[in-house]
């Protein structure tokens, strides 16, 4: 998934929850299940983070909750973002759901519908709002895949409107 304008569903979004914890695990209790709803929770911090990546101009956690050919796309992006002199504020809200996934589930699609509530393009020298985009919404679908005891999203595609 990629994007030219951070907030937007390929951009990696924000949801209020916990840091990562021990192992990996994004809830700070060990090795996650690798079950549907243990992905989901993985997808959760991970838009977390994505959106934490942006706003600070460092991608050095994401790594926690992200894999290649990702988190190389992210890394990139925001590496560009930060030689511009400009950082991002965004929040995305969510709803994720299981979409499909491996017998097995080393492997969990999950389908969103990522709604930006406000994306703001800051100058890292001065703090000043430099621009601002308002609300819209987008199906984004993402590829989690199971590795070290936790989920991590490697792949993702935004799409149409919803």
């Amino acid at each position: 998934m990629t994007s030219s304008t951070p907030g937007t569903a390929s951009q990696p979004s924000a949801s209020a929850g916990p840091a990562s914890g021990p192992a990996g695990d994004p809830t700070g209790g060990g090795p996650l299940p690798r079950t549907p709803q243990s992905a989901l929770t993985a997808y959760r911090e991970y838009q977390r983070m994505y959106e934490q990546a942006y706003e600070t101009n460092d991608t050095s956690r994401l790594d926690a909750v992200a894999m290649d050919p990702l988190l190389s796309i992210i890394e990139k992006d925001v590496e560009r973002i930060r030689r511009q002199g400009v950082f991002w504020r965004f929040h995305n809200v969510l709803n994720p759901r299981v979409q499909g996934g491996s017998k097995d589930d080393s492997t969990v699609v999950i389908l969103d519908c990522v709604r930006t509530l406000g994306s703001y393009r800051f100058s890292a020298k001065t703090g000043r709002r430099l621009a601002a985009w308002r609300d819209g919404s987008n199906l984004y679908q993402a590829i989690m895949r199971y590795t070290d005891g936790t989920y991590k999203i490697s792949d993702a595609t935004e799409g149409r409107k919803c």
